[in-house]
Formats: C-alpha cells, structure tokens, sequence
C-alpha cells in the first residue's frame, strides 16, 4: 500500500489504476504516465479561483453545464487508448473546468475532455501549464482553454480550431473583459476577477 509520496519513483510510468490506490495526502497529477506534484495553493491563486467560480457557476446554471474546481479529476485517456483504468496515463487537476456532456462524468470524476478548462499559474508549475498540459488538453479536445497569470493580471484565451488550441488575441488585462468565443453569452470584467493587490 502506498502510504507516503516518497515510496513512489518519479521517473517510472503510472496509470490511473496505480493512482487510485495511492493514500497520501499530497495532491499529483500523472502527464503521460510521469508523476507531478501540485504547488500549494496562494491566497492570490485562491481569491481569483473563487471569483471565476462564481461567475462561470452563474452563467452556466441556466446553460445546463456542470462547474468544478480542484481538487477535481480529469482523466485524459488519448483517443487511441481505450477508455480502461489501466491505460489512462494522464490525470489533471484544472484549478477551474467546465463540462456540458454529463455522460462524462462518473462517481470518479470526469472522463474525456471537459469543454472549458481554466488553469491558474503558480510559481513553480508554469511551464507545465505552459507546454506539457497544453498539448494534452489540445489533444484531448478541450474547445477553450484559459491560462490565468495572478502576477501580470493577465489572461490568455485559447479555442479549439482543427483540432489546435490557437490563441484569441494578445494577453487580456485587468481592464478588458473576457469574452467567451465558445459559450455565447458568457463575459467577465477582470476587473472583478483579479484582487487589489497581489499577495
């Protein structure tokens, strides 16, 4: 029984199977088999996490799409792997997600690609959120995918085009609102979503 994260080897390969028989209280994730540890969470990273909460959860009561927030699992199994525990190698946990197909979801969590996903970058993890995480969510089929930087107030908007996460536009700031190009309907003031001052 695996009780303690360092009785695992981060250089060896899991699948969901190992994962759910893990028993520590530290939060992972698995990109393609390889183990990542979560950075612990700011109260910056916090604040702006319960402000996109409350809008996306607003907007999509009447839409008829479910909202989470970490801790929450989302099992990428890549579409040439059938959809069994024991060949899923990537396990996310998107700080915000949002999915409209409810067969996705099961008592585990969700399977498949959520339509939104919304990533908050932390010191530490930027690079996977960067690269490693994009090209899962692009492959999975994420259709929108937020990159939320606390420190520059900025977030970066990308959408599903061919089968590629293309970006929307430059950067927005805290002065513009962020328009969905997916959800109609859906906008926010990032105003209201990044804190007076950064902590």
């Amino acid at each position: 029984m695996i009780t303690s994260l360092d009785q695992l080897d981060f250089k060896k390969q899991y699948t969901y199977a190992d994962y759910i028989k893990w028993q520590f209280q530290e939060r992972v994730e698995l990109l393609k088999g390889l183990i990542f540890p979560m950075a612990v969470s700011s109260v910056i990273h916090q604040r702006i996490s319960g402000e996109l909460y409350w809008h996306l959860a607003s907007f999509f009561r009447k839409n008829k799409c479910d909202v989470f927030h970490a801790p929450f699992d989302v099992r990428l199994p890549l579409p040439k792997n059938k959809i069994k525990d024991d060949k899923i190698e990537t396990i996310v946990q998107p700080d915000l997600c949002v999915i409209c197909d409810t067969s996705k979801l099961d008592k585990q969590g969700c399977i498949g690609a959520p339509d939104l996903v919304v990533e908050i970058l932390s010191s530490g993890n930027s690079k996977r959120e960067m690269r490693d995480k994009f090209e899962l969510y692009e492959q999975a089929g994420v259709l929108e995918y937020w990159i939320v930087d606390p420190h520059r107030r900025t977030v970066l908007v990308y959408v599903l085009k061919e089968n590629k996460l293309m970006a929307l536009g430059r950067p927005l700031t805290d002065e513009d609102d962020l328009i969905s190009p997916t959800f109609q309907g859906l906008s926010i003031s990032l105003a209201e979503v990044f804190p007076e001052s950064n902590q």
